[in-house]
């Protein structure tokens, strides 16, 4: 007669099984290449953080780290690569918040859920600069929203859903300005429509700004971050302009499929932290004003909950969609 418990003896077997694999291969992560897929066109702040990690990366795990661009639906498609990837610790999604912060709230369908994924950690974070054309006479915040509140203000963004989009969302909903939406395809191009005066202003990535600021091109009014910014330390923040609410940050991530085996993770977690913790690393960070976070596990989490939250109500507000 063949008992239940006879019937269940190769199902353990298997799982047993599956579990000394894939204990042996966290003790011997990494022992080929690792992929880090960057989820926004090369050159932009996060391609500049991999490959400022890369090496180092390398150096402490034995392994190649290659960067791969992957760029496209405001981050959806190089995360969705990551998504599909084996969870094993050798393809790693290196990106942006709003991937899972404000995405799944404007796309009417997701190639992947942010369950599907784990931070490894929040790397850094870094304010945007908010720029007007000096055509517009904008000097000050209040310069800008005051226009806003009487005639409206054209605003670039490097693309719909991107976080200058989201920070002109911001600005509406929590002055009552009108605001125009312009996305383009990437901060340059932005950064260009304001330069060129096609629109009013822009709440753009601050180096691509601040040449042009320097020369007086753009004039400057506020950075959307909590501290001023070591690459414009005489700008203000927004908060500091006389408008507390409009802080917004674009905070840079590394994830991994959710079923990556905690190990591998782990692994991962330490080699990260010790890249960041570099002073060549930070200078290039501070170089890019980005300042660094370093948070994993469930602070990480919380963090990006958070924010999802936040955004899902103004994105409800606001009506924000992409265009």
């Amino acid at each position: 007669m063949i008992t239940p418990r006879v019937l269940l003896r190769p199902a353990l077997a298997a799982a047993f099984t599956g579990l000394l694999a894939l204990s042996a291969a966290a003790q011997t992560y990494p022992s080929k290449p690792v992929k880090l897929v960057n989820s926004f066109p090369p050159g932009g702040p996060s391609d500049m953080i991999a490959r400022s990690m890369s090496d180092v990366l390398q150096q402490t795990l034995k392994q190649p780290f290659i960067v791969e661009n992957k760029a496209g639906a405001a981050g959806n498609i190089g995360t969705d690569q990551v998504a599909k990837a084996p969870a094993d610790g050798y393809t790693v999604l290196i990106g942006i918040d709003t991937i899972f912060t404000v995405n799944p709230h404007i796309y009417k369908s997701m190639p992947f859920k942010p369950a599907d994924f784990k931070p490894l950690l929040i790397m850094a974070s870094s304010g945007l600069l908010v720029g007007a054309h000096p055509s517009t006479g904008f000097k000050t915040m209040a310069d800008l929203i005051n226009a806003g509140k009487t005639k409206g203000v054209t605003f670039s963004s490097a693309g719909s859903g991107s976080p200058g989009h989201l920070a002109a969302e911001v600005f509406h909903e929590a002055t009552g300005m009108k605001i125009t939406h312009v996305p383009y395809k990437g901060n340059t191009p932005a950064v260009t429509a304001v330069l060129s005066g096609e629109v009013d202003a822009g709440v753009l990535a601050t180096p691509g700004m601040l040449p042009h600021v320097k020369s007086g091109k753009i004039n400057a009014l506020a950075v959307t971050s909590r501290q001023r910014s070591t690459l414009a330390p005489n700008v203000p923040t927004v908060a500091e302009a006389g408008h507390k609410g409009l802080e917004q940050e674009v905070v840079y991530i590394a994830m991994v499929p959710a079923a990556t085996p905690e190990p591998v993770v782990q692994a991962l977690q330490k080699a990260f932290s010790d890249a960041l913790a570099r002073p060549e690393v930070r200078k290039r960070l501070e170089g890019l004003d980005l300042h660094y976070e370093g948070l994993t596990g469930a602070a990480a989490s919380k963090r990006l909950a958070d924010l999802s939250e936040r955004y899902g109500r103004i994105i409800k507000a606001t009506g924000m969609k992409v265009e």
